[in-house]
């Protein structure tokens, strides 16, 4: 490796790599994904643009309409780089938690830490202090950066926590408490800021996601998989262009809203709208408003917004500029996919990715859609369907999904990596087939994660948060088909003495797990019992609670 950027390297990183032997198999079969030792994903997204000349052109528009160029935002990110590293002693590598909704203020706070060469950990905003604990601890975050608004669940994280140790808030309200303000640190400082010159393989961003077990797995993405995301699927499955408007529904914490609305646009040149608020109405209603080209969600938000659709007026309908509809986040029913291209003569653009792979990889664009399918690999990337030994099944046979490509699972210190990584293959957990034509078709999760509007909830932390409530003796939680969301969170439930079912008791459980862990996990379903099914030996048996579905 080059001498002049060795000392770069995050020791923290490489010492908590998983052992080589346990790592996937990692191929670049692409000219696109031959990259040089020497990589910052900040430079080749931000910088390299507006050396292009780029500057002026539209990046980020926030909900209120004020619109950021890639000038803008590389002004700020420089700052607040500078915040990092002379105000904060940010050091490369050290772990930096970002905490708001959409905004474009985030995304500054993203490329500044890369560009410090520090590692992002993004965070959802409804997390609660519990969760955001949990992944402190993991990551061993020494500095935050968090929107004022959002500040309340971080500080109870870190009340005992010594470990992070610098924080700076942003949009405080005027003349309410004082707490150290990014933008006031910001105010004095140069926008020019020397990159930290990172290695292609130095770690720059954590991406949590739920386990089954309810404790949290860090995966580790380097500044090659960032650059190897954007050459994959945007490429040649969206291929979208430089005057696209995007839009969309995931939190930027997701690498499914990152990607879709950060880095992909970015790649291309174009800008993205951020909302703070995506209910489907919302999302709805903005990308008339900006007149979005391209748009990203999940199923549950399409159906929804199938029918607002189909009430309004023709000369209404989305400003006749939406052109792509990105599906993504959990499986999409054939009948969502109709009742959006009825409703908008536009055809959804399916695919699965993962937080260990960074984004899609199987999916099929607009003229090679299929109803009930989720697509072919895409170019990059090599997938296979194989049994628990890991041989290859036939043709129509249902097994796991295995996939390899340029980027791969890496979780930081943590054994459930032999899990999914096995033969140098990525095994996501989801049960799959490939059909005569060679599509890849959905089948259902092979493990206790629930995917509900997009979101991975673990079975178990719901049941931890029920059993704290006390009224409840026993618990189980499965996911349940729903005709809106396609599954739900539904909870059994066997009550303690003294305590009878009833719907004020039901939603008090509920309030009582949204307060306890992120709203989005509580059961939107529940369903009272005398007894749980278990085993002789007393283990639970879910699947026979599964069986009982649909509600």
């Amino acid at each position: 490796m080059n001498p002049s950027f060795t000392a770069h390297i995050d020791t923290f990183a490489a010492d908590y790599l998983p052992a080589i032997e346990d790592q996937p198999d990692f191929i670049f079969n692409l000219p696109e994904l031959q990259f040089p030792e020497q990589l910052n994903c900040a430079v080749e997204l931000l910088d390299s643009r507006i050396a292009a000349g780029d500057g002026a052109r539209r990046c980020l528009i926030a909900a209120d309409g004020t619109v950021w160029t890639y000038e803008d935002l590389q002004d700020k990110a420089n700052q607040i780089a500078h915040v990092l590293a002379q105000d904060m002693g940010l050091l490369s590598g050290n772990r930096v938690l970002l905490r708001s909704a959409n905004k474009p203020m985030l995304v500054a706070c993203w490329f500044a830490v890369m560009k410090a060469g520090g590692i992002a950990v993004g965070t959802m905003p409804l997390l609660r202090a519990k969760e955001l604990g949990q992944i402190i601890d993991k990551a061993l975050v020494s500095h935050a950066l968090c929107d004022d608004a959002l500040s309340h669940e971080l500080l109870l994280a870190v009340q005992e926590r010594t470990v992070l140790k610098q924080i700076k808030f942003f949009n405080i309200a005027p003349d309410t408490h004082a707490r150290p303000s990014l933008e006031a640190a910001m105010v004095d400082k140069p926008t020019q800021f020397d990159t930290v010159k990172t290695a292609a393989l130095d770690t720059c961003m954590l991406a949590f996601t739920s386990g089954t077990t309810g404790q949290p797995k860090a995966t580790m993405h380097n500044h090659r998989d960032v650059m190897a995301a954007c050459a994959c699927w945007p490429r040649y499955t969206l291929r979208a262009q430089s005057d696209d408007v995007f839009i969309g529904s995931p939190p930027l914490a997701f690498t499914f809203g990152l990607g879709g609305l950060v880095l992909f646009p970015m790649s291309v040149g174009a800008c993205s709208v951020l909302l703070e608020k995506v209910a489907p109405p919302v999302l709805l209603e903005s990308a008339i408003t900006h007149r979005a080209t391209v748009m990203f969600t999940a199923p549950t938000s399409y159906r929804v917004m199938s029918e607002l659709v189909k009430a309004m007026p023709l000369s209404v309908q989305l400003g006749g500029t939406l052109r792509k509809c990105v599906s993504a986040g959990e499986v999409l029913p054939a009948a969502t996919r109709d009742a959006w291209r009825q409703a908008t003569g536009i055809e959804l653009i399916d695919g699965i990715g993962a937080t260990e792979l960074l984004h899609i990889f199987i999916s099929a664009d607009e003229a090679h859609a299929k109803g009930g399918a989720t697509g072919t690999p895409t170019p990059g990337y090599e997938a296979k369907i194989v049994d628990e030994t890991g041989r290859e099944v036939p043709q129509g046979k249902i097994g796991l999904l295995a996939v390899r490509g340029p980027t791969g699972c890496r979780y930081l210190d943590d054994v459930r990596q032999k899990n999914y990584v096995k033969n140098g293959w990525n095994l996501t957990g989801d049960a799959y087939s490939v059909d005569e034509a060679g599509y890849f078709v959905y089948h259902a999760r092979t493990d206790d994660m629930i995917i509900s509007a997009g979101y991975n909830i673990a079975a178990i932390e719901v049941e931890e948060a029920l059993l704290s409530h006390s009224a409840v003796a026993e618990c189980a939680v499965v996911g349940a088909d729903d005709a809106d969301r396609g599954t739900v969170v539904k909870a059994f439930i066997v009550l303690r003495s003294g305590h009878a079912a009833s719907d004020a008791l039901t939603l008090e459980i509920q309030n009582f797990v949204k307060q306890a862990i992120a709203p989005y996990k509580y059961p939107r379903a529940v369903e009272y019992a005398a007894q749980l099914p278990r085993t002789e030996t007393g283990k639970l048996q879910r699947f026979k609670l599964k069986a009982q579905q649909p509600l």
